[in-house]
């Protein structure tokens, strides 16, 4: 494969150029189709509150993820009862119950502090298998790891180094990085953006240089930047730049929460107000807001097939980590098994390594494949770039030419979003529409059906096709 079209898998949504530093590029995040990604809480964003109370809160906020501290107060009833790894079973019980009964998650706990020895780390790891926590946020006073990367390991609990800011040891991106480098990817970066800006980095910039290593985000807005005073703002009217923020960690497919942290100001003695306003900027800017991912990422971040089935010969690589589909070998479908679909809006993006590559996005396939019985009876929306009519990108093959030819070239990522509603197809490609017809039986299509099944097609032994970034929302 080339080296430009590496370069474009790994750079995500956004192409960096050549021999660039991640961190000292400008990108424009224009045109970024942001995620719907994980918005919950920090605790001590409630820390006026107990944990109970903070529940009710959260709930009314509409926010199902949480990060918990330790020293909270449990029941404002009984304030010697407090959230943390010393908690007893039965407190830690109704602790479970309490969450469940809210439909808010657990994802992690922290900032909390341990010694460098297995005894005293293993306390805190042991709670958080209990708790079914996926990541500890910590802050080491020590530099030796060897410990906590024993824990990761024997507990599959995921540990991230959090930064307070400077003068603390970790201000830095680049000093956490120094510290976890060659060390267990569960071992990572916890990204507080507040703290950032306190003191004084580019936030949208750290990111980058954190990438792959990121695993929480304790996420916030400010007035000012490089200043210890400053006070959090709602999402969208400060100075992080949260649009471009959200961009970023889209690109990099983060998988962990965005723990919303409000520091201080006036905002601390009533959250509600302030995560409300910054939750409807985060919400308005959401591009798949209620879109199901149907290429999907596990816990731990890393992509899978579930979901999927592949008939005929060839099949499609996975890169687990970036989510990006490959094509190989012969002729084959590689479709979605687990519902048939009516009306919809299908979402995906699309890259070929060569001109003459060829593949297609196959529309309410009838029945489960078999045989090519499919290929008469649904519809395909086309990727042929060089050719003509009813057979170029953009067509329904062989029935309906595009409207014009809005493709990029090789080692391009492009982008289709394909709507199926009733018997009307609409078909944007790059932003630009290429169909907008009344489907009928044309061409090899005999018929075609109310509802059924998608799928991705593979073609040929010389070419390969890419897909990645696979939504889908069903239509009322």
């Amino acid at each position: 494969m080339k080296k430009h079209i590496l370069l474009i898998l790994m750079a995500g949504l956004f192409v960096l150029p050549l021999g660039a530093e991640s961190a000292s590029v400008t990108t424009d995040y224009s045109g970024a189709r942001i995620q719907d990604l994980k918005l919950g809480s920090q605790a001590w964003t409630f820390r006026k509150f107990s944990f109970y109370e903070m529940l009710d809160m959260m709930q009314d906020l509409d926010l199902h993820y949480l990060q918990a501290y330790p020293g909270q107060v449990l029941d404002k009833k009984n304030p010697d009862g407090r959230f943390s790894h010393n908690m007893s079973n039965d407190q830690m019980a109704e602790v479970k119950q309490a969450l469940k009964d809210h439909d808010i998650k657990l994802m992690a706990y922290g900032v909390v502090g341990f010694d460098n020895n297995e005894k005293s780390a293993k306390v805190v790891f042991e709670f958080a298998k209990k708790m079914g926590i996926r990541t500890i946020v910590t802050e080491p006073k020590y530099d030796d790891f060897s410990v906590i990367e024993k824990m990761v390991k024997k507990f599959n609990i995921q540990v991230a180094i959090h930064n307070h800011p400077y003068p603390s040891k970790y201000a830095f991106p680049q000093t956490v990085l120094d510290h976890i480098r060659g060390l267990d990817e569960r071992i990572g970066v916890c990204a507080d953006i507040g703290h950032w800006m306190r003191s004084g980095l580019n936030v949208v910039e750290s990111l980058r240089m954190c990438e792959g290593r990121i695993l929480d985000v304790h996420f916030e807005d400010l007035d000012e930047i490089g200043s210890k005073k400053a006070n959090t703002v709602p999402f969208g009217q400060g100075k992080a730049n949260i649009h471009d923020v959200l961009a970023e960690l889209t690109r990099q497919n983060f998988y962990g929460m965005l723990a919303t942290e409000l520091e201080q100001g006036s905002v601390v003695k009533n959250p509600v107000p302030t995560i409300r306003d910054g939750k409807k900027y985060v919400d308005n800017i959401t591009h798949y807001k209620d879109w199901e991912e149907i290429l999907v990422q596990s816990g731990n971040g890393r992509f899978n097939k579930h979901g999927w089935n592949h008939y005929g010969p060839g099949y499609f690589e996975l890169d687990h980590q970036t989510g990006v589909l490959k094509s190989k070998l012969g002729m084959g479908l590689f479709w979605y098994a687990k519902k048939m679909l009516g009306d919809f809006t299908l979402d995906l993006e699309f890259m070929v390594d060569q001109e003459r590559s060829n593949s297609g996005i196959f529309l309410r396939i009838p029945d489960v494949p078999f045989d090519n019985y499919y290929v008469g009876h649904s519809f395909e929306v086309q990727i042929y770039h060089p050719g003509d009519g009813t057979h170029r990108t953009g067509a329904i093959y062989d029935a309906e030419p595009p409207l014009t030819n809005a493709t990029k070239g090789p080692g391009e990522w492009n982008h289709y979003s394909i709507t199926f509603k009733g018997d009307k197809i609409i078909v944007f490609l790059n932003g630009v529409k290429v169909q907008d017809w009344k489907a009928e039986p044309r061409g090899k299509i005999s018929d075609f059906a109310d509802k059924g099944f998608i799928g991705l097609q593979n073609h040929d032994w010389e070419t390969a096709v890419f897909y990645r970034n696979i939504f889908l929302k069903e239509l009322d």
